[in-house]
């Protein structure tokens, strides 16, 4: 019997605000991944020159979305766009999504409140009105899935461990239905 594997793609695409986490708590999370061997994308691995779009091409690359919500990353509108296409992917059932909670609460993402509402807004209020409402249920839609969540007198060290274990659990998951898929074909 031959055993299916993911393909050699990027198993998780990461979503975060890199100004505020990228030297610190991703760095360390994605060492983690290499440990583990947990394939992955972040914005530092695209050549330079091309184009910012291509990132939604790797995300449509990934198995899984791992969104960073912290207190920055409403006021980026990339972020926001990133979230946007990441929705669409799960929407059609093409993506998994795992919402972190960096120091920030579900409730304050969901209702766009506290200090990630106030970052919220103030991007909003250089936005259009379509491009509102779509970042306004993404972050509906996104927040509301089963996540993890830190809070500030946490250890990250834990914290890193729990969505590596988390992320291994999912990808067996999808390796499993992918094994399963292959038989039902052949």
């Amino acid at each position: 019997m031959k055993i299916m594997s993911l393909p050699d793609v990027h198993q998780v695409f990461l979503s975060f605000r890199g100004d505020q986490l990228r030297y610190s708590f991703v760095s360390h999370l994605l060492d983690a991944f290499e440990r583990h061997e947990i394939l992955y994308f972040v914005d530092k691995d695209e050549l330079r020159g091309k184009s910012m779009t291509t990132l939604f091409v790797r995300i449509k690359e990934s198995k899984i979305a791992l969104v960073i919500f912290s207190s920055r990353y409403a006021e980026s509108s990339w972020c926001m766009d990133e979230l946007v296409k990441i929705r669409k992917r799960v929407d059609k059932g093409k993506l998994q999504v795992i919402p972190i909670f960096y120091k920030v609460r579900a409730i304050d993402v969901r209702g766009q409140t506290g200090e990630f509402g106030d970052k919220f807004w103030a991007l909003a209020k250089t936005s259009r009105g379509v491009q509102i409402m779509e970042w306004k249920e993404a972050l509906e839609c996104v927040s509301n899935k089963m996540g993890l969540s830190l809070g500030d007198k946490s250890s990250e060290a834990d914290f890193i461990k729990e969505i590596v274990r988390e992320l291994e659990r999912v990808l067996d998951e999808i390796r499993h239905k992918a094994t399963e898929d292959y038989h039902c074909i052949n």
